[in-house]
């Protein structure tokens, strides 16, 4: 696991945190926004504490035998429990499957008992759960995490990891520390991106919804195919449906797809604040397609898109799929 270093906009939070790193409670809950590098910090946090020789900034050694483990992915006394992990093992981050798992579940929860259970291989005595995002969990992990937090064992912290806290159990945030998560000031986004090489950062980050790490996480062809694709929209109730089908084939139906809903939702964000998220160079356009729209046709657009995201994997007849939202797209407009 090689973690990379915090981002700028964390360095308050961390040196907060980790001023006194023997004083941690046993849960802590990292909230805010997608896309602003929460999971990353709660790994390098669990390697610092974990670390054996921690520098003068409190950050991991990265030479001990701990910050090895973290290295080859098998430290004995971390745990990180994710949707996409196979439940048969303890693997991290970037576990792949032909269907993308969305739920933290309860066999997942369980498996932690023997870990939980054991001593510590180190002399610090700390173990180390991650749980990400911690709204994956279903009501059955949700309830057996629960009375983890209510009796905590000895020298475990609970990382919990969260996007969405309202999707969270009460019982289960009460039992944590929280932590509201800074999200980068755009100039702060942009400053670190063009730091790492992104071409065009200003069009991607707008493109991400501000999310800087969003943003690099999506390559850059494909961000200016979508972007190509909502310059086809912008004609409206004229869209020429054939190249926007071909557009959207040549992106992939996922891409395809989320392109056209973030386009509608920035009709939708016009239609009432005036304000736009994802395309902020096509404020004509939006401006001149809100005044033509009917609101309830744009809603229906919305759901339908939804609908259709959920089965863009699936081997369906992708032509047909665009041209029916096409068709429906085209009638949104007076």
């Amino acid at each position: 696991m090689i973690v990379k270093k915090n981002y700028p906009w964390q360095a308050s939070i961390w040196e907060r945190l980790l001023s006194d790193r023997n004083r941690f409670p046993h849960a802590l809950l990292l909230r805010g926004k997608s896309g602003i590098g929460k999971l990353n910090f709660a790994v390098s946090l669990s390697q610092a504490l974990l670390c054996e020789q921690i520098n003068s900034v409190n950050q991991a050694c990265g030479k001990c035998l701990s910050c090895g483990w973290f290295e080859q992915d098998n430290h004995p006394d971390f745990r990180l429990i994710s949707p996409e992990q196979d439940t048969s093992k303890d693997n991290e981050i970037s576990t792949k499957s032909t269907k993308k798992k969305t739920q933290i579940v309860i066999e997942q929860i369980r498996g932690l008992s023997e870990f939980l259970s054991l001593s510590s291989h180190q002399s610090n005595g700390h173990r180390i759960v991650i749980i990400h995002p911690a709204e994956g969990l279903n009501a059955a992990a949700a309830n057996a995490l629960l009375k983890m937090l209510e009796e905590p064992p000895q020298d475990v912290l609970f990382i919990l990891v969260a996007h969405q806290v309202h999707k969270i159990l009460p019982t289960i945030m009460s039992r944590c520390q929280k932590i509201d998560m800074p999200a980068p000031s755009t100039e702060d986004a942009l400053s670190w991106m063009k730091s790492e090489g992104i071409q065009n950062a200003e069009l991607i980050l707008s493109y991400a919804g501000g999310s800087p790490l969003m943003a690099i996480d999506e390559a850059e062809e494909d961000v200016l195919a979508s972007i190509e694709i909502c310059k086809l929209l912008s004609s409206g109730a004229k869209s020429d449906l054939f190249q926007l089908s071909t557009a959207c084939l040549a992106l992939g139906m996922e891409n395809a797809i989320s392109a056209l809903q973030k386009w509608s939702y920035d009709l939708l964000l016009y239609h009432f604040t005036r304000k736009i998220r994802y395309h902020p160079n096509q404020n004509v356009p939006i401006k001149r397609l809100v005044e033509q729209l009917s609101l309830s046709h744009l809603l229906g657009f919305l759901r339908m898109l939804d609908e259709a995201k959920k089965s863009a994997n699936h081997p369906l007849n992708n032509e047909l799929q665009l041209e029916r939202l096409f068709l429906h797209y085209i009638r949104i407009f007076k």
